[in-house]
C-alpha cells in the first residue's frame, strides 16, 4: 500500500482529499514485480465523487519509470497518460467500470474497458509491476474518491 500527500486507503477505497497541484498525491495498492511471461490484471472501479481531474486509476509500471497509466478526467474520458489517446469515455461518478490489463512481456500490453479492446501498445522486455488506486498525474488535481472491487490477477 502506497500513501502520500492527501492519499488515504481504507481496503479498496483510494481517495485523494486535496486539491493540490503539486506535490506527490498517491492512495494505491502496489503488486508483486514480473519480468517474463502474460500477466492479466482485472478489477472494476467505481469513482463515488470527483472535483479534481486527470487522476491516474490503473498503472502497468516499468520498473525502470512510467510505462502505461489509465487516467480519468473530470466528464468521465478515461485515457493514457503516456499519448493522451481517449481510450473510453463514461466513467462519471457512480458508473462502474471493469478494466482488463493483459501484457505480455517482451510484447504487447492489451486493455480492455467493460469487455471490449480499447488499447495496445508494444512493449520491451523488462520488469513490471501493477498498481491500481488513486494517484495525481502531472498535470491533475483533487480531491477524488474511487472505490475498487472483484480484483484479480492471472498469469
Amino acid at each position: 500500500m502506497q500513501q502520500k500527500g492527501c492519499g488515504q486507503v481504507n481496503g479498496l477505497t483510494f481517495k485523494l482529499t486535496c486539491s493540490s497541484k503539486s506535490g506527490e498525491q498517491r492512495a494505491e495498492r502496489r503488486y508483486d514485480t514480473y519480468s517474463d511471461g502474460i500477466r492479466q490484471f482485472e478489477g472494476t472501479f467505481k469513482i463515488t465523487s470527483m472535483a479534481g481531474s486527470r487522476i491516474s486509476l490503473k498503472q502497468t509500471f516499468k520498473t525502470t519509470g512510467p510505462f502505461f497509466l489509465l487516467a480519468v478526467e473530470r466528464g468521465g474520458r478515461l485515457y493514457a497518460v503516456e499519448n493522451g489517446k481517449t481510450i473510453a469515455t463514461g466513467a462519471t461518478v457512480g458508473t462502474a467500470v471493469r478494466v482488463n490489463t493483459v501484457h505480455e512481456t517482451g510484447k504487447q500490453l492489451r486493455v480492455y474497458i467493460d469487455g471490449s479492446l480499447r488499447f495496445t501498445q508494444s512493449t520491451p522486455g523488462g520488469s513490471y509491476y501493477d498498481k491500481f488506486g488513486a494517484y495525481r498525474t502531472a498535470s491533475g488535481e483533487g480531491p477524488i474518491t474511487v472505490a475498487w472491487s472483484n480484483i484479480s490477477f492471472w498469469r
